[in-house]
Formats: C-alpha cells, sequence, structure tokens
C-alpha cells in the first residue's frame, strides 16, 4: 500500500513539472499571425520587430490571447518618416524607445469592428506598450489614432487579426525621448568659457581671489593634454592617474556606445579594431570623457585605412600616433564645422598629437581636412554619433601632419681687399658660414709689415 502511494506521488510530480514546462514554452504553429505577418507584404514593420528583439515577447503574447496588429504600410515607414527619426529609433542606445513604438502598435484582443452609428463615438483600447489605442468612424472612413484604415482584416488568422493603417502610430513617449534628445537642456554640452590663466612660473593653474565652487559636470580647468597618458610628444606633464573625483560623466560607457555604433553603421570596423584591440585608446577616450573633456573624431572608412602600408603601422607607437592626428579636442558637428570653413575659409584644429593641427576648409559643397592632396579627405559619413561628449565624422581618407622642410645654410662670402700700401687693414679672401665652428687666424699689416694677427670670430 505505502508502495502505491509512493508512485501516485511520483506520477503526479511529474504531471505537474510537464504542465510547468508547457506553460513557459509557447510553441507557434504556421497558421499564426505573427508569422503571417513576417512573411506578409508588411516587409518594414517586419524588419523593425527583428530589429527590436521582439520576436519571443509577441510569441508569448500570441500563446495567451488573441491579438490585434496595425500594421503601417512599407511607405510610411520607408519614405514619409523622418529620416533623423529614424535615425533615433535604430540607434542602440534607444531599443527600449523602439520596442515601446513597436508594440504600441499591437492589442492584446480580437478587433474586427469599430463603433458604429448610434454607439459612442470612440473607444479606447491598451497595447502592449501599456499606453491606450483610439479607434473612432467618422462615417466616411475607420480611424486609428490620427491613422486612416486602409485594409481592415488584411490577415485574418486563429489567434490574430491585422489591419492595414495609412501612417505610423506615436507614442508621447516615443515623441518625448525623441524631443529631449534633440534639445540642447538634456545634452551634457560644454558650455563656452574662457580659457584658464596658467602661472609661467609654476606651470599651475592661478587662483582667483574670489573663485565659485565649481558645478557638477563643469568643464575641467586644465587642458586636454595634462590629463593625456604619458607618450611620446603628448602631454607636457604626467597624468593625474586613472580616473579622478570628479567622474560626472560615464565616458566608459559613452566610447562603448560609439564604437558599437561604428560596428553596426558598417564600413569602419578597422577603426574600431584598432581603437580596441591593437591600441588601448578606446580605455584613455573613455577616462577623458570622464574627467569632463570633449573630443570628436574623424574616422576613416575601411576603404582609407585598407591603403596604409605596412612600414606606415610597423613603426613602435605608429597607430597611437596616427589615431591621436584624427582626435580634435572639441565638440564639432558636421555642421557646426561647414559654417566655420564657409565663414572664415580654413580653419586649423588642434589634435591630440603636439604640436600638429589639422586644416579644413570647404570644398565642393562639403569639409576637406589636410594641407596636402597626398593626405586630404572629404567629410564623407557626416554626423555617424553625436551624443553631446563625443562627435564622430567619417571620413574617406587617412591624414597625416605635414613635416617642416628643413632650412638650407646659406654660405656667406668676404670680399677680396688687396693690400695697399698706407692701407691700415688687409686680409684674404675666406668662404664661411654662418654658424664657424673653427677659429681662422688673419693677419693685419700696415706699410708691408705684419702688425699683429687675430682670431676671425674676434673681429667679426
Amino acid at each position: 500500500m505505502a508502495s502505491l502511494i509512493f508512485c501516485l506521488c511520483n506520477i503526479l510530480f511529474l504531471m505537474i513539472i510537464s504542465v510547468g514546462a508547457n506553460s513557459n514554452s509557447t510553441q507557434i504553429n504556421s497558421n499564426s499571425v505573427l508569422v503571417a505577418l513576417l512573411d506578409s507584404h508588411y516587409t518594414e514593420l517586419s524588419e523593425l520587430v527583428e530589429k527590436a528583439l521582439l520576436l519571443q515577447t509577441l510569441e508569448q503574447a500570441v500563446g495567451q490571447h488573441n491579438i490585434t496588429i496595425f500594421a503601417p504600410r512599407n511607405e510610411a515607414l520607408e519614405r514619409d518618416l523622418d529620416p533623423e527619426f529614424k535615425r533615433f529609433l535604430l540607434e542602440p542606445g534607444n531599443l527600449k524607445t523602439l520596442q515601446t513604438l513597436i508594440l504600441h502598435h499591437i492589442v492584446p484582443s480580437r478587433i474586427e469592428e469599430w463603433p458604429g452609428a448610434g454607439e459612442a463615438e470612440s473607444t479606447l483600447h491598451h497595447s502592449l506598450s501599456r499606453g491606450k489605442v483610439k479607434l473612432t468612424w467618422n462615417g466616411d472612413s475607420k480611424m486609428v489614432g490620427s491613422a486612416k484604415v486602409l485594409n481592415l482584416n488584411v490577415i485574418d488568422r486563429p489567434d490574430g487579426v491585422i489591419h492595414g493603417i495609412e501612417r505610423l502610430l506615436i507614442p508621447r513617449s516615443v515623441q518625448q525621448d525623441f524631443n529631449n534628445r534633440r534639445s540642447l537642456r538634456f545634452i551634457s554640452a560644454v558650455k563656452p568659457e574662457g580659457s584658464p590663466e596658467i602661472d609661467p612660473r609654476t606651470n599651475r593653474l592661478k587662483k582667483k581671489a574670489s573663485s565659485p565652487p565649481t558645478n557638477p559636470g563643469s568643464p575641467p580647468a586644465l587642458p586636454i593634454y595634462y590629463a593625456m597618458a604619458p607618450g611620446p610628444d603628448l602631454a607636457p606633464a604626467p597624468a593625474p592617474g586613472p580616473g579622478g573625483p570628479h567622474h560626472h560623466f560615464d565616458g566608459h560607457s559613452q566610447v562603448k556606445d560609439f564604437i558599437q555604433t561604428l560596428v553596426h553603421y558598417g564600413g569602419y570596423n578597422e577603426l574600431a579594431d584598432i581603437l580596441v584591440n591593437l591600441t588601448s585608446l578606446s580605455t584613455e577616450m573613455g577616462r577623458l570623457v570622464s574627467e569632463g573633456y570633449v573630443l570628436t573624431v574623424l574616422a576613416p572608412n575601411d576603404e582609407a585605412m585598407a591603403k596604409l602600408t605596412t612600414d606606415q603601422l610597423s613603426e613602435p607607437g605608429a597607430p597611437e600616433q596616427i589615431m591621436y592626428y584624427h582626435i580634435i579636442p572639441e565638440y564639432q558637428t558636421e555642421e557646426s564645422m561647414y559654417n566655420s570653413v564657409r565663414r572664415f575659409g580654413k580653419i586649423r584644429y588642434d589634435t591630440l598629437r603636439l604640436p600638429h593641427k589639422v586644416m579644413a576648409q570647404e570644398a565642393d559643397g562639403s569639409v576637406k581636412f589636410g594641407d596636402g592632396e597626398d593626405s586630404a579627405a572629404y567629410l564623407f559619413d557626416p554626423d555617424i554619433y553625436t551624443d553631446g561628449r563625443i562627435s564622430v565624422q567619417g571620413i574617406d581618407g587617412v591624414l597625416f601632419p605635414v613635416e617642416k622642410k628643413s632650412d638650407i645654410q646659406k654660405v656667406v662670402k668676404v670680399a677680396t681687399v688687396k693690400p695697399r700700401r698706407g692701407q691700415e687693414v688687409g686680409f684674404g679672401c675666406f668662404g664661411v658660414k654662418l654658424r664657424l665652428e673653427e677659429c681662422r687666424w688673419v693677419s693685419f699689416w700696415s706699410e708691408g709689415k705684419t702688425v699683429f694677427s687675430s682670431c676671425l670670430d674676434d673681429v667679426l
């Protein structure tokens, strides 16, 4: 009897486990509305669903209840959508915003009829994004929010239905995130201020008599070269150490974000590999941004990096020197640089490779960098990444500083003076360089007799 009870308990336990496993793992059949969406002509919405990593979430929603999907037409997402807003949605850091936008088009219930005559003018339904979708009917057309329904019940499946709509439904939270991104009040950009005064005797910052306390997030007082890691021709003073007490910015996360953006953007894998694997510049850039500095990276694309020879990269520190010449210690965008070169002609920007500067000028409606034709590069992909602290501008060439030519030594000849009777001084012809490395002796005579001899250095 005891063994029978034990067997029954084991069977009951296994049944409970199997039921729990079946409830957690949702099986989607080929006749599901989700499969129909991915195979439908709404390709733009299907691509956004895959990029937003929402397949598993939608599978769970379909397994629990019927759903209604309001699918915008492809032209609304491809041509009619603002390019800047679309770029904002596809940035790696805005994944949650993209998910909220897509889930706002899905209602966890089956909707096949709109409020008609004699009924309420509109009805509200909660979407998967926890927002509300308003359905109205004005007698001529059915509306979802501000979008007109073009194809009613275009796809009908046992677990859901799809309605084709005219445009994209943008919830207020997504619009607010986009506006905050564009607003300067929410960008941690550095406010322009006067340069600090440094005492030349002590090489330290001059202290003002009544200096107010620095606000959190204020720009550093010392130039960026004082915070860089020690290296050849880089920092005039030792670095202040790995990190300081005033970390108001998460520089390492921002650098990681912009490197991921380079990889996802495409065509800049070589630069990302140099910053992360071949050198430690990504770590140093993150520390500089954490200290409060701003950077603009002129990023050569893969075609330009492929033209580098082995000799240019084989010397010790060559990759670092090349990358330092492409980093400007200012925050510049494509608009600010183009307006500057249009107004002032040629502009020389400071770089992290002291003492070289990179020249920018206007050419063919774009910005051209470099002094000569051999190392010239044009602004190719503007504003790949801009977050108020780091700006990445894609260029189509690798820049190199122009080396100054050595001055040619000049030769000065001393004129020949023939000795004449009665003249006080006379001497022969000598070819003399500007710098006399040895003493040349000459004799002075009067009336045909040598009076004294002296070094030419003393005479000259």
